[in-house]
């Protein structure tokens, strides 16, 4: 009887020992959308989070099928992502992760790489075909679907850098003034030969006249 009970309770701590780790495995991939698509599910977000300015990132997509919950490997280049900010726009390419040769990375795991460079939401849409099925889906950063890029300077420690933005603001910014500058440095120059010719030719002069009485 002792021995039965022992038993019971080994098997019900092995179960809640388990149990988290399972659904842990289970789980999405942390302030991702999940959203089913027809027959696949896409499980989209930034592939590093939190997303700050000027560091390199990558839009994530964790494809699946619905029918049997096997990842999609073999996406090829049918489908691609559109990126969107305001009123830019430009395309990428995804790139699987895993390597079926080796075995390394995330079967189903899809990245396009880029480096934000604007702080604020991004939109993540998704054109193209899977198998025989038409995709035309957008994904849109928020609170309640993946992280907003971020201005990393509030993160940084011991010394805050400014990030790509700032610096070509700042360049824009200070050209104006180095043209008008350097402008007026010519100027000057022009000006202090101008005088060295007058002071010249007033020297020539004098010699002549000088001369002359002679």
């Amino acid at each position: 009887m002792v021995m039965t009970r022992r038993v019971v309770l080994g098997l019900l701590v092995t179960l809640g020992l388990l149990l988290p780790l399972g659904l842990l495995a289970a789980a999405p991939a942390s302030a991702h959308e999940v959203r089913n698509v027809g027959a696949y599910q896409f499980v989209v977000g930034w592939g590093t989070e939190p997303a700050y300015v000027g560091q390199e990132n990558s839009v994530q997509l964790i494809l699946s099928s619905r029918a049997t919950g096997k990842p999609v490997v073999n996406l090829g280049t049918s489908l691609k992502v559109m990126v969107m900010f305001g009123s830019q726009m430009q395309d990428f390419a995804l790139e699987p992760t895993f390597d079926p040769d080796t075995g390394l990375g995330t079967p189903g795991d899809y990245r396009a790489w880029l480096f934000p460079t604007a702080p604020g939401n991004y939109t993540f849409h998704f054109i193209g075909t899977i198998g025989t099925q038409h995709i035309d889906q957008r994904f849109t950063s928020g609170p309640t679907t993946f992280n907003t890029v971020q201005d990393p300077t509030a993160s940084e420690f011991p010394v805050q850098t400014p990030t790509m933005t700032e610096l070509s603001q700042r360049v824009n910014v200070s050209l104006p003034r180095l043209a008008t500058s350097s402008q007026t440095s010519r100027a000057q120059i022009f000006g202090i030969m101008g005088l060295a010719v007058g002071a010249a030719g007033l020297a020539v002069a004098l010699v002549a006249l000088l001369r002359r009485r002679a």
